[in-house]
């Protein structure tokens, strides 16, 4: 079968707010320089960015590309070693706009600069600090920049966190879609443009083997989890604020577990996909705040192995309460998943990083070897990792040879990186093309943001009076109080790593 080239995005203009942050040197200059190497830049993209700094457009190439010649500051997916033609021809098309987010006079400029391109496309992109969303996005309607009756496309991608609660995400989808219609808005979550992430629903439902027993006859529970081992490091004063169930559960987690639990689209197009998405993340069970407090762990990680407690951290209250480690219990009410409980966990400051999805199925009957000295058969899984290690692995009992009757844990499986060539990717590609391309089928649909934050509202309202917050040493896989959320289930948590 010939392979079919993936075509290059249409023309565009690409207007960063915030060029001068992290995201844009760490994840979406590098993304943008993989699509450049791949082919799927139009040569009439232009990218600029917009920010309240004084810097030319020389100055403004010039430090993205010292910082991508850092390969120990490149980030997640920047390039190994920098293509100097291939920079050369990305920084032709960057330019640089001084203007503050707030002043009319930066929309006026930004509108000269797309009243001289011959397509009138373009694609705004709040790599802001959350409080300027509503800003911008009020501020490039008054402008006219957001009427798409000339013909061009107009885009807004929106970062998050996509509000702090249940009635912020509400007021914030209220203010864009008062300038704009949902189709213009792109909510991005970068654990989406994962290849594993995406091929969860490829391998769902183009294998007839999955499909079968993809529910609650079969499935015993379904854990979720992200662990990194870094802490927060110059993020203080806003994890401060934010801790980890706010910064990871209702976007990152509740898009693994849609992607896992969500019933098959009549096809695969942005509003199918997204509409069984938000139908799946809308039947996760309320809580009364009893249950929120018992269904749900909250840590956080002191000194341990030579690193500082997380109220050593720079820009951290010393009595700080905010959790930096959350486990939590949920219940999906649907005919499919009637009675599995869903396990997510997230933490920083843990032994491994891993993020990964393992589906426990129930056990087979013992009864056949009853009459041995046999230990019980661990259970199987389905494990899905999304990162580092990208792949998927099937846990199975099978008979250690020799002449005693034996059984050994073994897996089978693969990991992308034996089966495909893979080059450095942030995560962030696919998404930036699909934006340029108008596909949103992997972008956040309002609903869906306001049924997750409406799931996890009450365990926020449980907290605010109730619970404890329990200490973990640095380096260990949060507290044990997280183990027994699960072991009260007589279940316990997949080995990580």
């Amino acid at each position: 079968m010939k392979k079919t080239k993936t075509p290059a995005a249409p023309p565009c203009t690409l207007f960063l707010f915030g060029a001068n942050g992290d995201l844009v040197k760490r994840l979406l200059m590098p993304a943008l320089y993989n699509l450049s190497r791949d082919g799927l830049l139009d040569r009439n993209l232009r990218i600029v960015g917009v920010d309240h700094n004084e810097v030319t457009a020389e100055g403004f190439a010039e430090r993205l590309h010292d910082f991508l010649t850092e390969r120990d500051k490149g980030g997640e997916g920047a390039p190994k070693t920098l293509d100097e033609a291939l920079w050369a021809k990305l920084a032709r098309r960057l330019d640089y706009q001084t203007g503050d987010f707030l002043d009319p006079a930066t929309y006026q400029a930004i509108a000269q600069r797309i009243a001289k391109t011959s397509h009138g496309n373009a694609i705004f992109y709040l790599a802001t600090s959350p409080r300027f969303f509503p800003e911008v996005a009020q501020r490039l309607g008054e402008a006219g920049l957001l009427d798409e009756s000339s013909g061009g496309f107009r885009r807004v991608v929106v970062e998050k966190p996509f509000g702090t609660d249940l009635a912020s995400a509400q007021a914030l989808n209220a203010r864009l879609l008062k300038v704009m219609d949902e189709r213009q808005i792109y909510r991005i979550d970068h654990y989406l443009g994962k290849e594993t992430v995406q091929n969860i629903l490829v391998s769902r439902f183009s294998n007839g083997l999955f499909e079968s027993f993809w529910n609650n006859h079969y499935i015993d529970h379904v854990q979720i989890t992200a662990a990194e081992t870094v802490g927060v490091e110059t993020r203080g004063a806003f994890y401060d604020s934010t801790g980890a169930l706010r910064d990871m559960v209702p976007n990152h987690l509740f898009q693994l577990l849609a992607m896992v639990a969500m019933e098959p689209p009549a096809a695969f197009g942005a509003d199918a996909v997204r509409g069984e998405k938000a139908k799946v993340v809308g039947a996760i069970r309320p809580w009364s705040p009893k249950l929120a407090l018992k269904n749900s762990v909250r840590g956080q990680y002191a000194a341990g192995k030579r690193m500082r407690g997380y109220r050593d951290e720079a820009n951290v209250d010393p009595k700080s309460q905010t959790e930096t480690y959350v486990a939590l219990k949920v219940m999906i009410d649907n005919w499919r998943w009637a009675g599995v409980p869903f396990y997510l966990r997230t933490g920083k400051r843990m032994s491994v990083r891993d993020t990964e999805i393992a589906i426990c199925f129930k056990p087979a009957p013992y009864a056949q070897f009853r009459d041995m000295e046999l230990a019980q058969p661990k259970p199987n899984y389905l494990k899905i990792q999304i990162q580092p290690n990208e792949g998927m692995w099937f846990d199975l009992q099978a008979k250690r040879p020799g002449p005693e009757l034996v059984m050994e844990n073994v897996e089978l499986g693969f990991a992308y990186k034996d089966f495909f060539k893979m080059s450095p990717a942030t995560g962030y590609e696919t998404l930036i093309y699909d934006c340029l391309t108008g596909d949103q089928t992997l972008f956040q649909r309002a609903d869906n943001i306001e049924n997750g934050w409406r799931a996890v509202q009450p365990f926020l309202d449980a907290w605010v009076n109730g619970g404890e917050v329990h200490e973990y040493p640095a380096g260990e896989d949060g507290p044990e109080a997280g183990n027994d959320l699960l072991g009260r289930d007589h279940r316990e948590w997949h080995t990580l790593g």
